[in-house]
């Protein structure tokens, strides 16, 4: 039976992104994004809001543009696979970490800040991470349209060489 390991994710950035670089120049990017859960108390009444802060791992060309164009408060759209890290701590304790690696991501909210909610529609940039290929994922812009082209002139009648008899011919 196949198996789906794929999160979703729309969210804030926690603080700016924290940026790595290998000897290779490849780089990594590693956010903390919150999603806040509202709802209404149905007891209470009241308003109630649960916050979830999730790790996010972003690489290569990816992880160029988040340093690039993300800053603390930006709103983001994130699709990925979780991923499980074990790693040894200062102390040679071994521990576990679980996170988001990033595939694809979604810049939401205004230009201006690159932060909160634009009031607007959504007027971000989407990027994905390449498969094969170092080049963004961005596509070329499309052909500019061509004009129609201009209906043929109706044949006149008296270059025709045909007589009035001649109507009456069903085709």
């Amino acid at each position: 039976m196949a198996s789906v390991n794929k999160v979703i994710i729309v969210g804030n950035l926690g603080k700016d992104p924290e940026m790595r670089s290998f000897p290779s120049g490849d780089q990594v990017a590693n956010v903390t994004i919150a999603t806040t859960d509202k709802w209404k108390d149905k007891q209470s009444g009241e308003m109630k809001e649960a916050t979830e802060w999730h790790r996010v791992v972003f690489n290569g060309r990816l992880a160029e543009i988040v340093g690039q164009y993300l800053r603390k408060g930006s709103q983001v759209y994130i699709e990925g696979s979780l991923r499980t890290r074990k790693w040894t701590d200062q102390s040679g304790v071994e521990k576990y970490t679980t996170e988001i690696r990033a595939d694809q991501m979604q810049m939401l909210g205004s230009r201006q800040g690159m932060g909160g909610p634009s009031g607007g529609q959504d007027e971000g940039g989407g990027y994905e991470a390449p498969r094969q290929s170092a080049a963004p994922a961005n596509r070329p812009p499309p052909p500019p349209p061509r004009p129609a082209p201009a209906p043929a002139p109706a044949p006149s009648r008296a270059s025709s060489g045909f007589d009035d008899m001649d109507d009456d011919i069903p085709f």
